[in-house]
């Protein structure tokens, strides 16, 4: 069956950076984009950006601070998130979809706190 797993959150101080990853088995990852989402305390979940099979990107959130990337060997997506703020804290999601995703991992914390 299709799962994801999200790995690589934790705390980290303001300034920091961390890197998410997202493993992907039980479909062929290569023939899917993906997304990556986030929800903060009391908020609702939103997009962070999206990624083609071919590896171009969509950034919605993070001003430049984030790169999402892929490996189709791996079957792994990345999450890459340099000079964190404390309104970057909240759960991380990946999701298999360009369009609409279907299927989501169940989500890595990250705290970015002093």
């Amino acid at each position: 069956q299709v799962q994801l797993v999200e790995s690589g959150g934790g705390l980290v101080q303001p300034g920091g950076s961390l890197r998410l990853s997202c493993a992907a088995s039980g479909f062929t990852f290569a023939n899917y984009g993906m997304r990556w989402y986030r929800q903060a305390p009391g908020k609702e979940r939103e997009l962070v950006g999206r990624i083609t099979t071919a590896g171009s990107t969509t950034n919605y959130i993070g001003g430049g601070r984030f790169t999402i990337s892929r490996d189709n060997a791996k079957n792994t997506l990345y999450l890459q998130m340099n000079s964190l703020k404390p309104e970057d804290t909240a759960v991380y999601y990946c999701s298999r979809g360009w369009v609409n995703p279907d299927y989501w991992g169940q989500g890595t914390q990250v705290t970015v706190s002093s």
